[in-house]
């Protein structure tokens, strides 16, 4: 039985634009399962439907047409079991600015009729770096501490069902180390993860597999070790402050000062560097190193935009 089961999920919204009646679909007919266990990243541009799809599987939005099932339950008709098995930590820093970090974890304990669960609040409190802010109130915290309660508040009634998105967004290297720590213990354990972000060093390193969404579709789903084979062999990668020539500039990625092109074997090194040489580019800090999944995540958005 799949943790978490999308099958041929759609959702259709009004248009914000165009005459009115337009609709325009959000997710559109995703079908997908990951399995018990799994540590499976959700990839995905701003506005590519990742956050819809959570919506539907937390049951916060419901979906024009298709199922989606937590662990068997599906989550409209047998919705009470399906929110037991799945714990979310949404984008949003969402408190109540009126109870401490304690109290917050209580109140979320009996939600789900959970009594004399502070075993497992320590636990939380202390596996996430909160140990010391259990009596803060919670508009006392920085965002990152506020972050932390909100990942100990979908844990607390130890859900198999794991669902972060964007746990990490602008939140510093320490928290980062200290979640991914606490929920790769987790994964470990049995408990199936579902996670959506932006830092793509995260998914490579934490993912067994992935998809990748774009405009509500899902284009590219395997293992990440297999998605990381088929990219490129290798990039080069260089500093400059000069401009490319415009034949190295359309196939480069380049952020700042930093400019990386792929490169499927030596001969493309070679004219890479011959084409900087004779344009009179002046590079510092050279160096070829393997394709990352950054890497594949443009080459697979870069496809899908031609094909469009």
């Amino acid at each position: 039985m799949p943790a978490i089961s999308f099958q041929s999920i759609s959702k259709t919204y009004p248009s914000p634009k165009g005459p009115k009646g337009t609709t325009f679909k959000a997710v559109d007919n995703v079908s997908l399962n990951i399995e018990e266990g799994e540590f499976f990243g959700l990839l995905g541009p701003n506005g590519a439907g990742k956050t819809t799809l959570i919506s539907m599987l937390a049951g916060l939005s419901r979906p024009t047409s298709g199922s989606v099932q937590v662990l068997g339950s599906d989550v409209q008709s047998d919705f009470a079991d399906a929110r037991r098995k799945l714990g979310v930590v949404p984008q949003e820093l969402v408190f109540d600015p009126f109870f401490n970090v304690r109290e917050m974890l209580r109140i979320q304990s009996g939600y789900f009729g959970l009594k004399n669960n502070d075993a497992w609040v320590d636990e939380l409190l202390e596996g996430l770096g909160l140990a010391d802010k259990a009596n803060a109130n919670m508009r006392q915290l920085s965002g990152g501490m506020k972050r932390r309660v909100l990942v100990a508040q979908a844990l607390v009634h130890k859900p198999p069902v794991i669902v972060l998105d964007e746990p990490t967004a602008g939140v510093d290297v320490e928290l980062r180390q200290t979640l991914w720590q606490f929920v790769a213990n987790l994964n470990k354990q049995g408990s199936t993860v579902l996670l959506t972000t932006h830092y793509l060093e995260e998914a490579e390193a934490l993912c067994g597999r992935i998809a990748m969404l774009k405009t509500g579709r899902i284009v590219a789903l395997d293992k990440t070790s297999d998605l990381l084979k088929a990219a490129s062999s290798n990039v080069l990668r260089f500093k400059t402050a000069d401009m490319l020539p415009p034949e190295l500039a359309a196939r480069a990625r380049i952020t700042g000062r930093i400019v990386q092109l792929p490169a499927n074997n030596a001969l493309e090194i070679e004219n890479y560097l011959a084409a900087v040489r004779q344009a009179g580019v002046t590079v510092d800090d050279v160096e070829i190193r393997k394709a990352d999944l950054e890497d594949v995540f443009l080459d697979v958005m870069n496809q899908q935009g031609a094909q469009a």
